[in-house]
């Protein structure tokens, strides 16, 4: 069908290109919103010319996510094979949401659970719901320790809500993922409500702090753990907080977007010690893994308590298969894409050596770029880098925050115009900082020395004009 073949072409075409291309978009939004905006047209156009007319018009509008070079933030370069049965997903059109919707949906997301739990090494009678990110993740593992909680004080929250229910005492570290604030306020549990626990330098929770503060009240508790800081990369102390959380029966969930893939390789498991002791852990597939994106997991240590969060009924659906997987009884939704297709065809063609390997290799990366920025003089590390996140500051204490912030937000402008690289700022222990997140499969360490060159002339230049601003003024 010519629309198909359009459509491959064109991406193709793209994927091939993207590497040469600079790293930002070459138009902002309004130039875009001004390229899109059309009124409703009142007779069709064939289908290979939209798709033509679609990529004509969308392609400089967008960001290079795929780019070797792209820091910007903690995204995934999609890899080919997770592309193409994503595609294929698409064309086959089919609900995952039963068995009898798609026997094929339902199987594969079977295996690819299976998967998951071996090479995250979590306990393998956990549930895995496939979602459509950490956010949705945590939602769904959240709602779950909910109804969890509440059960054990005699309140079935499914059947009643939360008008009159126990209160739920919820325990985060101060350097909590916005995330995971946004899936606790969807399910009730106010901003203001949560007991903030104390974090260290790095950003992780204090493990003293959170046992004085859950000593302090009673009731149901739901602790908040994170694996993968996501300025720093670093690990919360998960021996004592699930030992905290044993002693006060309260539900243990890891926020584990990104850094619960440590998990996969046997050198850097050790920062995850532990974490296999939680209740429910939320995971990224579009992170580190390279599906595309609309791809998450919640995975929950008690089925049951999952599927009575999310059960759904009505009387034009299957009846349930004894000891089959109901997707539907996993996640929020009753209709969805098979999500599960990519993650298998993603683990299928890198294998467990091949996952490590290029976990591995962003982090040998991640510490080379550190080890060249930190040996430049005005630019700081700011983060012990145990992971693939490097935090730059840029200037000296006798700057001034003001002046530093300035530096970094002219550094991180002048780079991103330039379009070598991609980075991008962010707040950090009363500093502006420049974030690098390395996760893209096609990062390579010569794109890493491209990229200590290219913030490093960046700062020089930076920097000078300061200087000259500064004796021009005296």
């Amino acid at each position: 069908m010519d629309v198909f073949e359009t459509a491959y072409r064109r991406a193709t075409t793209y994927r091939s290109r993207a590497a040469s291309l600079k790293v930002r978009p070459e138009r902002s939004y309004l130039e875009m919103r001004e390229t899109f905006a059309a009124p409703l047209p009142e007779t069709g156009t064939p289908d290979h010319m939209v798709i033509e007319e679609l990529a004509d018009l969308g392609e400089p509008g967008l960001m290079q996510a795929t780019h070797p070079r792209f820091f910007g933030w903690v995204i995934g370069g999609s890899a080919p094979v997770a592309v193409a049965a994503d595609w294929l997903v698409s064309a086959w059109g089919q609900n995952a949401a039963m068995q009898e919707s798609s026997p094929a949906a339902a199987a594969v997301e079977e295996t690819a659970a299976g998967w998951l739990l071996e090479i995250l090494d979590l306990p393998r009678t956990s549930a895995v719901g496939f979602v459509s990110g950490a956010t949705v993740g945590s939602f769904t593992c959240l709602a779950a320790a909910r109804g969890a909680l509440l059960q054990r004080y005699g309140w079935d929250v499914e059947a009643l809500g939360l008008y009159g229910a126990p209160e739920v005492q919820v325990f985060v570290g101060d350097d909590i993922h916005t995330s995971v604030l946004s899936a606790l306020r969807y399910l009730g549990f106010g901003a203001q409500r949560l007991i903030r626990v104390e974090t260290d330098q790095q950003g992780r929770m204090l493990a003293d702090d959170l046992d004085r503060k859950c000593a302090a009240v009673t009731g149901a508790k739901l602790i908040i753990a994170q694996a993968g800081q996501i300025n720093t990369g670093a690990f919360d102390p998960y021996l004592a907080i699930a030992d905290i959380a044993r002693r006060n029966d309260a539900w243990l969930h890891v926020d584990g977007a990104f850094g619960l893939w440590a998990r996969a390789d046997t050198e850097l498991r050790h920062l995850t010690r532990g974490v296999e002791m939680a209740d429910s852990w939320a995971v990224d597939g579009h992170k580190w893994l390279q599906v595309p994106f609309d791809s998450g997991y919640a995975i929950v240590r008690n089925a049951q308590t999952l599927q009575n969060a999310m059960t759904i009924s009505a009387s034009y659906l299957p009846v349930q298969q004894p000891g089959a997987r109901v997707p539907a009884l996993l996640v929020p939704e009753l209709s969805r894409r098979a999500r599960g297709v990519p993650t298998w065809a993603m683990l299928k063609s890198r294998g467990r050596s091949g996952i490590i390997r290029m976990i591995r290799q962003h982090c040998e990366i991640a510490r080379q770029i550190a080890h060249d920025m930190d040996a430049t003089p005005g630019i700081e590390v700011m983060n012990d880098v145990v992971l693939n996140q490097i935090i730059l500051r840029f200037g000296h204490d006798h700057h001034g925050p003001d002046l530093r912030k300035a530096y970094a937000v002219a550094v991180i402008d002048r780079l991103v115009r330039e379009g070598l690289i991609f980075v991008a700022g962010g707040a950090w222990r009363g500093e502006w900082i420049m974030r690098i997140s390395v996760i893209c499969d096609n990062t390579t360490l010569m794109d890493a020395n491209t990229a200590t060159n290219a913030i490093r002339s960046a700062w020089t230049q930076v920097s000078a004009m300061q200087a000259s601003i500064g004796s021009e003024a005296r």
